[in-house]
């Protein structure tokens, strides 16, 4: 008999099959939770946690709207919440789903499957506005502690922690609920799951995180250099929609506290930072993250994910090569993510021993319709390659003659320029190549820019692209995110007329393309020791700086060639001026460092899911023949 936590109680056990719909009692079978709760009749409600903030200066508590949907049981049962801003503006998933709210003003469609699926098996499950949107009090505050304490005053007030109040003033109690709850979401919604998680709130039992922010500076920094200028306060008034006075102020605030001016990491956002607070995580954490993402760039996953196993953490992971895309959305792969989140939620929230934290941790797409499995991510015994540049143009694994120098300008230049005609020299930046690869080498984690350079000026804001040359199909992730929405739907729970589980299903977006950038990196050199405290280099002096990409798992295909540009400000992901500085580089002493994880040719890599079963026994090519 599956082991149950001694906290559940009144759950029945059934071996073989499901008994009918309408039952009283959560029933297991097959090492799930069964669907035996009727849907249409579930309790639909609202109520208004007070949480223990004023953040637009009224004079009262900020009160966070709840909207609830759980299945008529004497139960007590788990619950799981999606907390977000986008309830009435830009909507969730991938048909833009808002709230539609009935006669009585509780919600009678709730965006997104999981009340669909979840509730028929013993589920609650929590729509919560986010302070400072939709029906909730108070300002947004882009990540910061009013974005925080809404969150946390809800999984307090399901365990008899924080007051709540119905529409009607009377106070409301969660009797119905074990206290145990899971906070999922994508992009924002799953960035206050990571939030709420660091805060270390008892009864949060887990989170999905999905595209989601660790650090809002690494959302909208990369090493001192500026993505976008006066973000904070633009996406708190988007996400306001009914913005007054009050908030326009505190809008005025992250203007003036974001340091955008310089840059640098400062308590505006360490306020904003949930990775330094990972010691204070007791939940498990599912992440799923996509390493052509560009809005909530994969570093913010990298190194949660890190941050994470160095505590301890139990802890699963998915690896997209999409954009800003959720797993519900991965072609081929949907019914397999709704059977996993239910493993994952029926043995952190109920308690069921049904293997998922034994299996492969990670799943890795790698190609188009490729997934692997495999113990962690990155690949475990990932060989750390150094690649050098060489006065001739090429990239190998021999250093540059001493005294060897290249050098270029800091201008504003698009991504499109920097890779374009790598045979022939520009001002504005340097490119290497591999010669033709004799075998696939597969990019597994975060590869390294270690460069000996000198500036003309104190500093020069630096782009490294690694990039693969050679004739390809690609996944195409900049139309459509990597994916197009087609007519046909499929249904992944029970339906009413006002809410149904029917959502359309996607086809993945293929291009043939002579190229793909594969990783991005991006450096203020002032900023090269610190990201609070910028150091300025001596004009000609020479200095050694290294600086992280943006990881990424991806396969660099037998024929193809390798190639590392070196470049100035770029146009096409920063906001920011080009210094002017001339930039020399000392090839002799540098290099990029690239995580391989040698494997056998992609085409026997198998389509579905399958287990990686670790780096294959290769000889390592030699230099001259791998790398020339």
């Amino acid at each position: 008999m599956p082991h149950l936590r001694a906290a559940l109680v009144a759950l029945t056990l059934v071996a073989t099959t499901a008994p009918p719909a309408h039952a009283t009692t959560i029933t297991i079978a097959g090492d799930r939770s069964q669907p035996v709760f009727s849907y249409a009749d579930a309790i639909r409600e609202h109520v208004y946690v007070e949480a223990p903030i004023d953040s637009d200066a009224d004079g009262r508590l900020d009160r966070v709207r709840v909207d609830i949907i759980r299945p008529r049981t004497a139960d007590r049962i788990p619950v799981i919440i999606d907390e977000s801003p986008y309830y009435d503006n830009s909507g969730r998933g991938n048909e833009s789903e808002r709230k539609v709210y009935d006669a009585e003003g509780n919600v009678a469609k709730f965006p997104l499957f999981y009340d669909n699926f979840f509730v028929p098996r013993g589920y609650a499950v929590l729509n919560v506005d986010m302070l400072g949107t939709t029906r909730s009090d108070g300002c947004p505050a882009t990540g910061g502690q009013a974005d925080v304490v809404g969150g946390k005053a809800v999984i307090d007030w399901l365990n008899g922690r924080a007051p709540a109040y119905r529409a009607d003033g009377t106070p409301a109690h969660a009797t119905w609920t074990t206290g145990k709850a899971a906070m999922i979401g994508k992009s924002y919604d799953g960035t206050l799951a990571n939030a709420v998680a660091a805060t270390g709130v008892e009864g949060l039992e887990t989170i999905v995180p999905i595209s989601a922010i660790s650090s809002w500076y690494r959302y909208q920094r990369s090493g001192g250099v500026v993505y976008s200028y006066n973000y904070a306060s633009w996406l708190a008034n988007v996400v306001d929609t009914d913005p007054d006075a009050k908030c326009a102020a505190v809008r005025a605030d992250m203007d003036a506290q974001d340091g955008d001016d310089t840059g640098d990491y400062n308590p505006f956002w360490a306020e904003r930072d949930y990775e330094k607070d990972v010691a204070n995580v007791k939940a498990s954490v599912f992440v799923v993250h996509t390493v052509n993402d560009l809005n909530v760039k994969p570093d913010n996953f990298s190194a949660w994910w890190k941050a994470l196993g160095s505590r301890g953490v139990p802890r699963k992971i998915w690896v997209g090569q999409y954009q800003h895309v959720d797993p519900f959305d991965f072609e081929g792969r949907r019914g397999l993510w709704v059977d996993t989140l239910h493993q994952w939620f029926d043995h952190w929230l109920l308690g069921v021993d049904n293997g998922i934290m034994s299996r492969p941790r990670a799943d890795v797409q790698v190609g188009p319709a490729q997934w692997i499995t495999q113990r962690d991510w990155p690949a475990r015994g990932a060989m750390r390659v150094p690649l050098r540049p060489s006065a001739d143009g090429s990239l190998g694994l021999l250093p540059a003659r001493r005294g060897a120098t290249a050098a270029f300008t800091d201008v504003r230049m698009p991504e499109t320029e920097m890779v374009a005609d790598v045979g022939t020299a520009k001002p504005g930046r340097l490119a290497f190549t591999t010669g033709e690869l004799p075998l696939d080498l597969r990019l597994s984690g975060t590869p390294v820019v270690d460069l000996r350079l000198a500036l003309d000026r104190p500093t020069a804001n630096l782009t490294a692209l690694l990039v693969d040359f050679g004739d390809d199909t690609r996944l195409d992730w900049r139309r459509g995110q990597g994916i197009t929405t087609l007519a046909e739907e499929d249904c992944h729970g029970e339906s009413t007329a006002a809410d149904d589980g029917c959502y359309r299903k996607v086809a993945t977006n293929l291009a043939t393309r002579p190229l793909e950038i594969v990783a991005r990196g991006w450096l203020d050199v002032q900023n090269r020791d610190s990201l609070s405290s910028p150091s300025p280099l001596t004009p000609g002096a020479f200095a050694q700086v290294e600086w992280e990409t943006l990881p990424h798992d991806y396969v660099f295909k037998k024929g193809h060639r390798l190639a590392l540009v070196i470049a100035g400000t770029d146009s096409t992901y920063s906001g920011e001026r080009a210094t002017g500085a001339a930039v020399t580089v000392d090839l002799a002493r540098s290099k990029v460092t690239v995580p391989f994880a040698l494997s056998a040719p992609l085409a026997e890599v198998p389509a579905g899911p399958s287990t990686w079963r670790g780096p294959q026994e290769v000889e390592l090519p030699t230099p001259e023949h791998a790398f020339h």
